[in-house]
């Protein structure tokens, strides 16, 4: 008798199919008898394995062994304890990303991905803050630069292009002896970009409005299925980048420009299948 109680109690490895094996050859082992006095609201199982209930949360079934008729209280589900264990399964939610997101990506990778890239920008310092460091891409990856933000932020005064547009040669140097994250060739060019960044603001009243003028002010949905889709550049990011050189600004060749449209959501280039994709082409504000 107790190791049959036991195997109910504690279900084979096979979970819950196991357990039902487990009281079936339990029950054609043992008879089942009807106790006599039991309430009205009780339920209790009967020789031909049919139940006899009213409602009540609560009944006894009756296995007899060699020593007598023992009960055994069966709750049912949600009510009150059980004999059997709970199996209680978390609900698994899996998103899908970008197939260039792996489970080996560096947490600032994957945040990045998930929460900024491809969501449209519009304000003028988050803007240059992207551009620059997009430019920086001919010289780290997007991991390695994610990871010196803070950095690039501190040297930068957090990205304002009417105080970087001040930056003076012995503040130049001052930044450059203190360590800073990118060459002093990309240094001086963020300094020159902020100066032709303020050009444009007079010229076009936002810089956000003149970057935003080369797609017509809505993002360009790609929508790909594969990453190997995904282009290194654009026609819209030659244009744009043609236009910039001209009127003097740096390090913005179209590869570096596309990657800046990615980042900046003029582009979004999430594939089809990302859990983004959908999210970031519907947050461009319509002029």
């Amino acid at each position: 008798m107790e190791q049959i109680l036991k195997s109910e109690i504690h279900p084979d490895p096979r979970g819950v199919l196991g357990a039902a094996a487990a009281r079936a050859r339990a029950s054609r082992t043992l008879p089942l008898r009807r106790k006599k006095d039991l309430p009205e609201s009780g339920r209790v199982l009967t020789e031909d394995g049919s139940a006899d209930s009213s409602g009540s949360s609560w009944s006894q079934s009756l296995i007899k062994d060699n020593d007598g008729v023992k009960p055994m209280k069966i709750a049912p589900e949600g009510h009150g304890e059980s004999v059997l264990p709970s199996m209680q399964l978390e609900p698994v939610t899996v998103q899908s990303r970008c197939t260039w997101i792996t489970a080996y990506s560096e947490n600032l990778y994957v945040s990045f991905h998930d929460e900024e890239w491809g969501v449209p920008v519009y304000d003028d310092q988050r803007i240059f803050e992207l551009l620059t460091l997009s430019a920086a891409l001919s010289e780290f990856s997007w991991p390695t630069i994610l990871s010196r933000r803070d950095k690039f932020r501190k040297l930068l005064d957090n990205f304002n292009p009417a105080i970087v547009a001040k930056f003076t040669e012995k503040k130049i140097n001052s930044l450059k002896a203190s360590g800073s994250p990118i060459s002093e060739e990309k240094l001086r060019a963020v300094v020159g970009n902020a100066r032709q960044i303020l050009k444009v603001i007079e010229e076009f009243g936002t810089f956000s409005n003149y970057i935003w003028s080369f797609v017509n002010h809505k993002p360009i949905v790609n929508g790909f299925r594969h990453a190997c889709q995904v282009p290194m550049r654009n026609p819209k990011a030659e244009l744009m980048s043609n236009d910039m050189m001209r009127r003097g600004f740096r390090c913005v060749g179209p590869t570096i420009i596309y990657s800046f449209m990615q980042a900046a959501g003029i582009v979004n280039d999430h594939l089809s299948s990302c859990f983004r994709f959908r999210d970031c082409s519907l947050m461009f504000q319509p002029v």
